[in-house]
């Protein structure tokens, strides 16, 4: 590929996130602003592979910042992990003219673009996952909007269950990642949080730790369970039946996924667009956009993925006290 940049594509890719909408509009009008031509991939890669291509203008964004998900759609496309689909996609965005692509999306929509890289593609990447799990960066689109949605949430939840003297575990979202789950047990005051990074799957602790709050004089009980630790409703019917203990289950599920973005999903968004735009206008490439100590940074697209992220354990032992 050229190593000047006239045209710049966009897509979204797997999960859709609250902002990601904010990040396409940026790039297009950025892109414009800089004299580029920017056109849209419907779908992700799978689109791409359909050659659901649109030019875009400065009107193909207006009025979807408070929009969620994402209007250019998305869809998982686990063909694009076999070599002759990514040679496909080079040839269709040479055929669109297509000089540089920017992914928004989490680290397996990065590996895909890191494929792409590698067959000579100008490649920017953005992080946009609700999952906070992007080890090379401190924000990731949609998380903020997605923790506000759960909190909220627990918090209806809570009157209820102090109403009835009930407990009550809710699963939160995050894959395997415990990072909703730890904002909210601390934004909830929630008397248990269970996340994959710090569980030791041993329920009759959960059981006494219940039992003993009740002794304490607590009579309801918030327990958030990260989706990755398993089946919420199973776990909850275990500990009944050791405990003799009536317990609630919610699971909060794709309500986290959709939803208006936060003011900050919004403006972050919009800065990594227009960073991306940047870059590439630059003439770096294969670089991945990052929030890090306070900037907007960009590291190499190898180099990120192979970054490893993780819980605060700073907040987690502030989780365990103020818990108790």
């Amino acid at each position: 590929m050229s190593s000047k940049i006239n045209t710049i594509g966009v897509l979204t890719s797997g999960g859709d996130a609250p902002g990601m909408n904010a990040a396409v509009r940026a790039v297009v009008r950025r892109g414009i602003a800089k004299g580029k031509l920017i056109k849209g991939i419907n779908r992700g890669y799978a689109g791409m592979l359909k050659e659901e291509i649109q030019d875009m203008d400065a009107r193909s964004v207006c009025n979807i910042l408070q929009r969620g998900g994402t209007f250019l759609e998305s869809e998982r496309c686990p063909e694009f992990e076999l070599e002759e689909m990514q040679d496909k996609a080079i040839d269709i965005c040479r055929k669109h003219g297509i000089d540089a692509l920017v992914v928004i999306g989490g680290d397996g929509s990065f590996r895909g673009a890191q494929k792409l890289a590698g067959k000579g593609l100008n490649v920017i990447g953005i992080p946009g996952t609700i999952d906070g799990d992007i080890g090379c960066t401190d924000y990731t689109i949609g998380f903020d909007t997605a923790v506000n949605t759960a909190m909220h949430a627990i918090d209806n939840i809570r009157d209820t269950a102090s109403s009835h003297e009930k407990c009550s575990i809710i699963e939160v979202m995050g894959r395997n990642a415990g990072h909703i789950a730890l904002w909210c047990g601390i934004a909830n005051g929630a008397e248990q949080v269970l996340i994959p990074e710090k569980f030791d799957y041993n329920e009759v602790k959960v059981l006494q730790k219940i039992v003993k709050n009740r002794e304490n004089g607590k009579k309801n009980n918030i327990i958030i369970n990260a989706e990755g630790i398993g089946d919420t409703p199973k776990m909850a019917k275990r500990i009944s039946a050791i405990g003799n203990i009536s317990i609630r289950t919610t699971i909060l599920s794709y309500i986290q996924r959709g939803g208006v973005p936060t003011c900050k999903d919004r403006v972050f968004a919009s800065v990594m667009g227009a960073k991306a735009v940047d870059l590439l206008c630059e003439g770096a490439c294969n670089r991945v956009v990052a929030y890090k100590d306070g900037q907007f940074v960009d590291f190499d697209i190898d180099e990120a993925l192979e970054m490893r992220g993780g819980i605060s354990e700073y907040m987690y032992e502030i989780l365990e006290d103020l818990s108790m």
